[in-house]
């Protein structure tokens, strides 16, 4: 007879070592026990800089397990549940294969002539990265039918659209937090309409996203800039440099804290590109950038989310990628932990 979720709860130790045949974080509870569920998409197609980010969720995965369960701030969090499901085989592949067509393509893109074949290229990976998209979306809608609090983990920044229209068939108006070093609000960048630099521009479309609550950005085109400026009801844009001027004359990351979630409706979801943090802790992910937040910067602004009222309605992370060792996954681990953790306590 399989053990109940409040059995597992009662035979776990959590100060003991992660059993092989964990899941994620070390913990014992299925996706039907838990009140977080993540959706790993090893997906990488239009990364336009570094590759490795489609093996982001599994370093995740196994770096999680060194994660101490025992958090000061809620001690008793992970009761809740947390669970990944498991890693698709098949999408890891498809993105392998497209990866490579996507680089013949870019090739000729940048050499000033897009043959034919490239452009049959180009039309099959917006044709696929359309498809992941409604893979994504059926998946995430899965299981938020079973009111669970559902995460994404990339895979490039390109793969939470599904889940965003996901949440949009699920709620009339949601604002969306951004944390990125990076705008992404390029339309169609470099001809793919699901480019990873192209996810803000395709989500600001859903009707249902009320705001963009962009933190963090540092690295933006002149026709980004200009769709901010065109769009200050709708895209509220918290520069790097804005922030970091800020504390350097004096102001409090609490008071800018406070000001970013003002502009945040009741109901929130939260996409972390992990590059808005300081690139010190996730060097190897797809396109870094100095300056950033710090890792507790980050959390701080997550947990006043949680703790201001408002619903964390889902969340992502992604572009993570291992390295030569296990630091980039270590820290990706540590704040989707966080994240797992807040989420599910913000729920009412």
């Amino acid at each position: 007879m399989m053990e109940s979720k409040k059995e597992k709860i009662k035979n776990f130790d959590p100060n003991s070592y992660a059993a092989d045949d964990s899941n994620i974080f070390g913990l014992p509870f299925s996706a039907e026990e838990s009140d977080v569920v993540l959706i790993p998409v090893p997906w990488e197609v239009t990364v336009s800089y570094s590759t490795g980010t489609a093996s982001g969720p599994q370093a995740i995965l196994d770096a999680s397990k060194q994660v101490d369960l025992f958090s000061l701030s809620v001690p008793n969090a992970w009761k809740k549940g947390i669970c990944m499901t498991e890693i698709p085989a098949d999408i890891a592949k498809k993105s392998k294969a497209l990866r490579k067509k996507s680089e013949k393509y870019l090739d000729e893109l940048f050499s000033g002539k897009v043959s034919e074949k490239g452009n049959d290229i180009l039309k099959e990976i917006n044709k696929e990265c359309h498809k992941l998209n409604e893979k994504v979306k059926e998946q995430c809608g899965y299981w938020l039918d079973r009111n669970k609090v559902v995460g994404l983990v990339g895979g490039d920044h390109s793969t939470p659209l599904g889940f965003i229209q996901a949440l949009s068939e699920r709620h009339e108006s949601f604002s969306i937090l951004q944390i990125d070093a990076h705008a992404d609000l390029r339309n169609a960048y470099e001809g793919f309409a699901y480019s990873h630099a192209s996810i803000m521009y395709n989500a600001k479309q859903i009707k249902q996203v009320s705001n963009l609550v962009q933190v963090g950005i540092r690295d933006l085109c002149e026709a980004e800039y200009k769709i901010i400026g065109k769009s200050r009801d709708h895209i509220i844009t918290f520069y790097n440099e804005f922030i970091m001027n800020q504390k350097m004359e004096g102001n409090h990351w609490k008071n800018i804290t406070d000001t970013i979630i003002n502009h945040l409706g009741d109901k929130v979801y939260i996409s972390f590109d992990i590059d808005g943090l300081d690139p010190k802790y996730c060097p190897n992910t797809g396109t870094p950038v100095p300056g950033g937040l710090e890792f507790g910067e980050a959390v701080y602004l997550i947990r006043k989310v949680a703790e201001s009222g408002r619903t964390i309605i889902g969340f992502d992370l992604n572009e993570v990628a291992p390295g030569k060792d296990e630091w980039d996954a270590n820290v990706g681990a540590r704040m989707l932990f966080e994240m797992c953790n807040w989420a599910a306590l913000s729920q009412k």
